[in-house]
């Protein structure tokens, strides 16, 4: 058990909810929510129980290991997986009622190998690479991949119950060009005699600008999280809720005369007289260490306040300032979280980093601990329930 955690991610189950229920509004059909990465960061189990709840038909990770974590945890809604080593156990997969991805003929026939040991089905998707260039069967593959699918589904020892691939984002042009070929593939994959239930190739950014591409289902993943795939247009003017909340607290307080060097190699001197406040959250914790002397700011006290001096790998330093008087120790400061409740937004942090608010939230580390609150994002998650996750 854990107590008294100095690193927080409190994850808004209502916010995942709504953002699920959204994309059911803009699609009208199946969802998938991609909870891969633990949870893109958020917690596999936690997002994948506010995913259901929100309306998710399905949840899905890269590999099999990520899928039997789910039911582990208690997860008994349908699981996709796609993601497969030369040495994947596909027996665990069947056992556990796991949607296998195929890519291509090697793993189909150990799929149904699997399924042939234990006397049972097993369940399929294909997966079909349509120019992204990754995994997924090739064009050339297709014809004897559908024909063999096809017989050991009429042999009763595996059920295709979906096909999909997975876009590159490269534009209109190239969406569509993408689309065309999915299309061919889903026509032959029909006429080998499969009618899969499922048809995705739609990902994030195509479900919220393509709705041309939306087909059966959709297989999204980071706007379930109320991040932004677009880099035009925020979280708000899509109708998200960012889920996550980083958040940490104050562990001292100093005050210091003009001149004092900040952390290590003192890249940073106090101008003024001023407080520092010394905050237990570091590069070990998937804060990036080249935030420092970047412009990187937190909330505190309701106020933006600078991180100043190097990040550590356990700690860093903010330059509370004017708020000295006001603060005790204790005091909650928030990395980032929903900008509309006054939060800096990750994409500070992505574009400081030169990259991606994915990257940002699926790096938060292991020692952060993953709290699921009823509250609204950024609010006071429960006490108890942080003590016992």
């Amino acid at each position: 058990m854990r107590t008294g955690s100095m690193r927080v991610a409190e994850i808004s189950l209502p916010a995942i909810r709504h953002n699920v229920q959204r994309v059911r509004e803009l699609t009208g059909g199946r969802v998938i929510v991609v909870v891969k990465a633990d949870g893109y960061g958020h917690g596999a189990r936690i997002a994948a129980q506010a995913a259901l709840a929100g309306g998710a038909s399905m949840v899905a990770t890269a590999d099999i290991e990520e899928a039997l974590a789910l039911r582990e945890a208690g997860i008994e809604a349908p699981i996709l997986c796609w993601l497969h080593g030369v040495g994947a156990d596909f027996g665990q997969a069947v056992a556990a009622r796991i949607e296998v991805g195929v890519s291509h003929a090697q793993q189909l026939e150990a799929l149904a190998a699997a399924a042939r040991e234990q006397g049972t089905t097993a369940t399929a998707q294909l997966k079909l690479d349509t120019g992204l260039s990754r995994n997924g069967a090739a064009p050339e593959e297709w014809p004897a991949l559908f024909a063999r699918a096809a017989e050991l589904q009429r042999a009763g020892l595996v059920r295709v119950s979906g096909v999909f691939s997975h876009l590159a984002n490269a534009g209109d042009a190239h969406d569509r060009a993408q689309a065309a070929r999915f299309d061919e593939g889903v026509a032959l994959l029909r006429a080998s005699g499969i009618e899969p239930e499922m048809i995705h190739l739609a990902a994030s950014a195509a479900t919220l600008t393509s709705p041309h591409l939306h087909y059966n289902t959709v297989r999204v993943g980071v706007i379930a999280y109320g991040l932004s795939p677009l880099a035009d247009r925020s979280s708000a003017q899509l109708g998200l809720i960012p889920a996550m909340t980083l958040r940490s607290e104050i562990v001292a307080l100093r005050g210091v005369p003009a001149g004092t060097g900040v952390s290590y190699g003192f890249n940073h001197v106090c101008e003024t007289a001023t407080t520092l406040a010394l905050v237990p959250m570091g590069y070990a914790d998937g804060m990036p260490r080249a935030l420092n002397g970047a412009g990187a700011w937190v909330t505190v006290a309701g106020e933006h306040r600078p991180i100043v001096g190097r990040i550590g790998m356990d700690q860093f330093i903010v330059d509370v300032g004017p708020l000295a008087g006001r603060l005790e120790l204790g005091e909650r400061v928030v990395l980032f979280g929903d900008p509309e409740r006054g939060h800096p937004p990750v994409e500070i942090w992505a574009g400081l980093m030169r990259t991606i608010n994915y990257e940002i939230v699926a790096g938060i580390g292991p020692r952060v601990l993953r709290v699921p609150a009823e509250a609204p994002a950024g609010g006071d998650a429960d006490r108890g329930a942080e003590a016992g996750q």
